[in-house]
């Protein structure tokens, strides 16, 4: 490909022309730049806010997302103030009964999502993509042979854009690709605490209509994060009354000082009627989300971030039709099918405690079986 460069026709400079312009420098956007780059493809990302971005996360990163950083080269740069690995989940439910399950291989990983943004924008950069920090894009048509971006510091012209602009995604929404979710809404809160994690697990805590999450991001410190259904919770919504529907959790927290402001997402569910079009694609949360209950969000993210990235050479020699890129949404149909059908399967046992309840207990006398349901979901 190549890039063309400024160069001057009839006395004016040209606008720079890229091969890949991704909107939307998070942990999805980074991930196809830098396998783009290393590809050998010209490649600029445009990000509204300044780097690293923060954006509410459960900051857990299973075994085949782990393994797409390590492909990266972004898994050297996280250190343990920013990152913990992990083995297993834990199910904890409101009689105090439990089930614990180990991940296969060497585990997974707890990371702050400031580090890994953080690393990623570093790793971008040496591999040698553009990030253009706080560049809203307005607008986007195609040429004859690319897309025009359209932002307030002037065009940006590509052969290719990939839109990693998050849940509420505009360029999905711009493309006539947005589907209305069905279904109750879901909503997330997170925050740290500057605390030790006090086990080698992740910890998911079951309370009527909300569960909590505990995710080691640090050697100092832990994530927790709630998710509920809209309807669901009586009364005012905050960090503190949803907290205190975990009396355990708040013992254990309690005189720990925070180590962030809580920050909320949702509604989570995103539906998508496809992900590629010609000279498009959706990545990340852009292209789809079901639920954060599995954990499952950010390595989805990575592997098909990595398999868009890897295509694109191939499918922009060929003009970056809807036919050529045809084998990404092939990938994404094929992992997304397993992660919504796990994720599913866990939202239908949360909304049925008085079913929820003896398949946990169940679970934690066959250690064996919840492995094998956790390989299936993992690998």
């Amino acid at each position: 490909m190549g890039l063309k460069g400024i160069e001057r026709r009839g006395g004016v400079h040209a606008v720079k022309r890229y091969d890949v312009a991704v909107v939307g420098g998070g942990p999805a956007g980074l991930s196809v730049a830098i396998t783009t780059t290393l590809r050998g493809l010209n490649t600029v990302v445009l990000e509204r806010a300044s780097a690293p971005v923060d954006k509410a996360c459960g900051e857990g990163l299973l075994p085949a997302g782990l393994a797409v950083l390590e492909r990266l080269g972004v898994r050297p740069l996280l250190d343990d103030e920013g990152s913990f690995p992990f083995k297993g989940v834990r199910y904890v439910q409101e009689d105090g009964s439990t089930a614990e399950g180990l991940f296969p291989g060497g585990g997974a990983l707890g990371v702050r999502r400031v580090a890994l943004a953080s690393a990623l924008v570093s790793r971008a950069r040496a591999v040698g993509a553009e990030l253009r920090e706080r560049t809203q894009v307005l607008s986007h048509q195609r040429s004859g042979d690319g897309v025009v971006l359209h932002t307030a510091e002037g065009p940006v012209e590509a052969a290719m854009l990939v839109a990693a602009d998050g849940l509420a995604s505009p360029l999905r929404h711009a493309e006539g690709l947005d589907v209305e979710p069905v279904g109750p809404r879901r909503f997330g809160l997170r925050r740290h605490f500057q605390l030790a994690p006090w086990t080698p697990y992740v910890e998911i805590y079951f309370a009527p209509g909300v569960e909590a999450y505990v995710t080691p991001t640090g050697v100092k410190r832990v994530g927790l994060a709630f998710l509920w259904e809209d309807g669901r919770v009586d009364g005012r919504v905050s960090f503190e009354s949803l907290l205190s529907r975990f009396p355990v959790l708040e013992a254990r927290l309690s005189g720990a000082a925070p180590d962030s402001q809580p920050r909320g997402a949702g509604p989570l569910a995103r539906v998508s009627r496809a992900r590629i079009a010609d000279r498009f694609a959706l990545v990340g949360d852009a292209a789809g989300y079901v639920d954060a209950i599995t954990g499952e969000g950010m390595s989805l993210a990575f592997v098909c971030a990595e398999a868009l990235g890897n295509l694109l050479p191939d499918a922009l020699a060929r003009g970056a039709t809807r036919e050529s890129l045809a084998p990404y949404e092939d990938c994404f149909q094929r992992v997304f099918r397993k992660y919504s059908w796990s994720t599913g399967a866990l939202l239908m046992l949360a909304r049925r405690p008085w079913l929820r309840r003896p398949v946990v207990r169940l679970l934690g006398k066959t250690p064996w079986a919840f492995e094998r349901i956790l390989h299936g979901i993992v690998t």
